[in-house]
């Protein structure tokens, strides 16, 4: 291993290795911070690229777009409360009040740093476990993917806010949106009303700008004069060194930042679910692990902890089952993959004997990546604050505009853009309503995982449940999912009598 290390070190480092990866960082966390592009839009436009590249310089540059655009997603997300990209939804939720309370370069520094870290965690990961970690992925099937979608749909209750009822209300109009299209098992379309765009439903980026961006821009339009306001105090007078936070706040985060590295890297490693999944539910766990609950959502970094550190660690989850078996765990993996084989390299276990050199050249890249969006971020930091000294009626347009782009170029689809805007409307009646539209992310995520995995299981098991009951893995999430029931059972009960005394 290390002769692999010195070898996989000599191929990677050189100068325009090194400048490749600067220029990918940079037009990651441009791609990323725009709402409607993301990591996918800026591998996407640079793929083609690639084939003039040596293969270690190509999966260089693809990989630092990958963390670039990942890490992205929160200035706009923490900025704006509109998330950059689906990895950063959790963001938003206590980025943003931190900005609207006049800490908006300490939720940025927060937001950074412990991005930084959660990718270097799952590099670790990456380079020390991932054989053993891919072949524990590979067990999973469709029993234990729905016992696994089954327990996390129980963190709805932690997004639900003051009501319950309102929050299952969101959690199940997520789902019931997910079932629009053709139907994943028999091919027959579902609730399309004749109208052919449905066949393949609601895409979930134009979904997120509609619920989150088109929602907010509405609500700043109602309240321009008192956020323009805010926004300008707040440009004026913060002053903070470093990132922002002292060392004393790092350290208080150090058991949520573990715990959400290990569930980032975790949810990375099983295909198709993603970053877009492991902030939110990294958030729920540490609300709900936290003492003081009821502070999520007000701006405290706890929640901004949890979410950056989860998605940038499902990064190097997502890579293992990628380079150990040549499996693609999401649409960005996918990418990555294609750029391997524009290469003529195969994924798969012979990559670790055929291309050790490009194996160890991509655990250094992630590194190297990580460190230089750390960098990178820091010196953009107080650039990224002035944003909020625009005036909101040159911002909020150029931000709608951006969004409508960014739901067009998607899929080169007008219907994206109608996507958009039925959600931004939904969004703005949540609004009125108090209704969160947290649980309705997570719902409409993992709708479909349970669905699926459901119906193939009872398929499997020519509809006896029982066989659901005898994995050991899927054993393991149900009695999870049990324990969690139990405590959110125990909490409302504890809050409803609080309430009456």
């Amino acid at each position: 291993m290390l002769q692999s290390f010195v070898v996989g070190a000599g191929a990677l480092f050189s100068v325009v290795n090194i400048i490749t990866m600067v220029i990918g960082i940079i037009i990651g966390i441009i791609f990323g911070a725009i709402p409607g592009l993301s990591a996918t839009t800026a591998i996407v436009l640079c793929l083609p690229m690639t084939y003039t590249m040596t293969p270690v310089q190509g999966m260089a540059l693809l990989i630092a777009l990958f963390v670039g655009g990942i890490s992205g997603g929160l200035i706009s997300a923490i900025m704006l409360r509109i998330p950059g990209t689906a990895s950063s939804v959790a963001t938003c939720w206590d980025g943003y009040p931190m900005t609207a309370k006049g800490e908006g370069l300490k939720a940025l520094g927060v937001g950074i740093v412990f991005s930084f870290l959660g990718t270097i965690f799952s590099t670790i990961i990456l380079t020390f476990l991932s054989p053993s970690l891919a072949r524990l992925a590979v067990q999973f099937g469709a029993y234990e993917y729905f016992a696994v979608a089954l327990f996390s749909l129980t963190m709805i209750a932690g997004l639900a806010g003051k009501s319950l009822s309102k929050g299952l209300i969101s959690a199940v109009m997520g789902c019931i949106f997910t079932t629009v299209g053709l139907d994943p098992v028999s091919n027959i379309r579902r609730y399309t009303f004749g109208f052919r765009e449905l066949n393949v439903g609601f895409n979930i980026l134009p979904v997120l700008i509609g619920l989150f961006a088109v929602a907010e821009i509405v609500a700043k339009i109602e309240n321009a004069k008192t956020s323009q306001k805010a926004e300008r105090v707040e440009v004026k007078f913060v002053r903070v060194k470093g990132f922002g936070f002292s060392l004393e706040e790092f350290w208080s985060q150090k058991w949520n930042a573990l715990r959400s590295a290990v569930i980032g890297t975790i949810i990375g490693i099983l295909p198709g679910i993603g970053a877009s999944t492991s902030n939110v539910l990294s958030y729920s766990v540490a609300k709900k692990q936290s003492k003081h609950p009821e502070l999520f959502g007000t701006g405290i970094i706890d929640g901004l902890v949890a979410s950056e550190t989860a998605n940038n660690a499902s990064i190097g989850g997502a890579m293992i089952p990628l380079l150990a078996l040549g499996i693609p765990g999401d649409t960005v993996t996918a990418l990555l993959l294609g750029g391997l084989t524009l290469h003529g390299i195969s994924a798969g276990p012979l990559l670790f004997v055929e291309h050790v050199d490009l194996v160890y050249s991509v655990f250094f890249a992630m590194a190297l990546c990580a460190v230089l969006m750390l960098v990178i971020e820091f010196y953009g930091l107080r650039g990224f604050v002035k944003l909020l000294g625009i005036p909101n009626w040159y911002m909020l347009p150029a931000i709608f505009l951006f969004c409508i782009i960014g739901a067009y170029g998607l899929h080169n689809n007008v219907f994206d853009v109608w996507t958009v805007l039925l959600f931004g409307a939904m969004g703005y009646v949540f609004t009125l309503l108090d209704i969160p539209p947290s649980p309705f992310i997570l719902g409409f995520i993992l709708g479909p995982l349970a669905e699926i995995n459901l119906r193939r299981g009872l398929m499997l098991s020519k509809g006896s449940l029982l066989p659901f009951f005898q994995s050991p893995i899927a054993d393991v999430f149900f009695a999870l999912t049990a324990v969690s029931l139990f405590f959110t059972f125990r909490s409302q009960r504890r809050r409803m009598r609080s309430g009456r005394s």
